[in-house]
């Protein structure tokens, strides 16, 4: 098993909306294999609705739902984004550590854990 500062933060979520890990040292192995999948899929997903966003925002007569629906997508795909973020800068630091414990916690991401979406309430302990 691996220490909890190399588990990769995984592109989905729990049944309970909480966060997957994978532990491994194989890289290329099935489940790192998909979640990479995954994360290209999101990210491609992000860049097509930017390209939308932009088209939509670029229309005078540009209708209220279309907008909100707009904005809700974004939404998701922003959330994404970031847990993709997340759990890259999460590989980068946990190769990082070899070299100094002071080096790599600079370098650590500041949170780790994803935004919840406005409106939503975080979940008491």
């Amino acid at each position: 098993m691996k220490a909890a500062n190399e588990l990769r933060l995984l592109p989905w979520s729990s049944p309970e909306d909480k966060p997957c890990y994978l532990s491994t040292d194989d890289p290329a192995g099935y489940m790192s294999r998909l979640a990479d999948n995954i994360e290209a899929a999101q990210l491609g997903t992000a860049a097509g609705l930017l390209e939308e966003a932009l088209e939509t925002l670029d229309a005078q007569d540009a209708d209220p739902n279309d907008l909100r629906r707009l904005g809700h997508d974004l939404t998701g795909a922003l959330r994404d984004v970031l847990r993709v973020a997340v759990s890259r800068g999460h590989l980068l630091t946990a190769s990082e550590l070899t070299e100094s414990e002071d080096a790599a916690a600079q370098r650590r991401p500041l949170k780790n854990r994803l935004p919840t979406p406005r409106g939503e309430r975080e979940p008491r302990a």
